[in-house]
């Protein structure tokens, strides 16, 4: 039936986990500015621990980068993105832990993969560096293509859309047709739409309602909406009109993570692991029961 809402997801990865639930990746900021959690994990040690500890509680894929994406966020030099990232990614793939390298240069990426990262996670999807998408096939990794059109600095002034749905979906297209012209392998393919880059809050409320319809984009989705400044927005004091601070937002979190899984997300991307973990295990049962 055309309701149905599967619980699980539409697509997989070819050479990632592939349960029979939407996948966890926890994140391992190794920044000191990040909008929820900027310097909490900026010691490479603690960033390690960390990463360890999200394993323990369930996460299937770590995510681990040493640039902030957040709105006005100053780029670090290339050095400095590797002296944060490249120890964490290589004490993490050492202990066995499938690790994503978050980031947007394809030099971090190579270096990334030399360390034992399994997956490339380009909020540019692709565009921020001409060489991106040449590494990624080179190695024959997968890697996440999000929806973007512009760096942190001004991305906000890029919101305009005729149908942000179908913008995004077709923008997302076009980075698969970069991607697949590289040599990147169709089943290496996943996308992201990029919530909160270049969207406003409403339109990132548009396209979580009509997530279903990235999902036919026939490529796994990967959804990451974890404590970002639309949740703040929607739940903001009623006194006094301000938004509720990232660290509590997680139970609307939680809650979008139910709503992504049952619409066939691959991937769910947040901050705190457990409560997701329970929420996509609810929603694959709840899949099954519709099925």
């Amino acid at each position: 039936m055309s309701a149905r809402r599967p619980g699980r997801p539409a697509h997989y990865v070819v050479g990632l986990p592939q349960p029979p639930r939407a996948l966890v990746m926890g994140v391992v900021n190794v920044t000191p500015d990040s909008f929820s959690d900027g310097g909490f994990w900026y010691e490479p040690g603690d960033a390690v621990e960390h990463g360890l500890d999200l394993i323990a509680q369930g996460a299937d894929i770590v995510d681990v980068g040493g640039e902030s994406t957040r709105p006005g966020a100053e780029r670090p030099s290339i050095d400095e993105e590797r002296r944060r990232a490249l120890p964490v990614i290589r004490e993490l793939a050492a202990a066995g832990a499938v690790v994503s390298v978050d980031t947007m240069r394809a030099a971090v990426a190579e270096d990334a993969l030399a360390a034992g990262a399994k997956l490339v996670n380009d909020v540019s999807g692709g565009q921020a560096d001409p060489d991106m998408l040449r590494v990624v096939a080179a190695a024959g990794v997968p890697v996440i293509l999000t929806h973007w059109r512009g760096h942190s600095d001004r991305m906000q002034q890029l919101t305009e859309y005729a149908d942000v749905v179908a913008d995004v979906i077709a923008e997302l297209r076009q980075r698969i047709d970069a991607a697949l012209a590289a040599g990147v392998r169709p089943e290496h393919i996943a996308v992201d739409p990029g919530l909160g880059f270049s969207k406003t809050w409403d339109h990132n409320w548009t396209v979580l309602a009509r997530l279903r319809e990235l999902v036919q984009l026939d490529f796994p989705v990967l959804v990451a909406a974890s404590r970002k400044t639309f949740l703040g927005e929607l739940l903001a004091d009623p006194a006094t009109g301000e938004r509720r601070p990232p660290i509590g937002r997680d139970a609307a979190t939680d809650a979008l993570s139910v709503v992504a899984a049952l619409d066939g997300a691959w991937c769910i991307r947040v901050h705190t692991v457990p409560a997701t973990m329970d929420a996509v295990h609810v929603a694959a049962r709840l899949g099954a029961e519709d099925g």
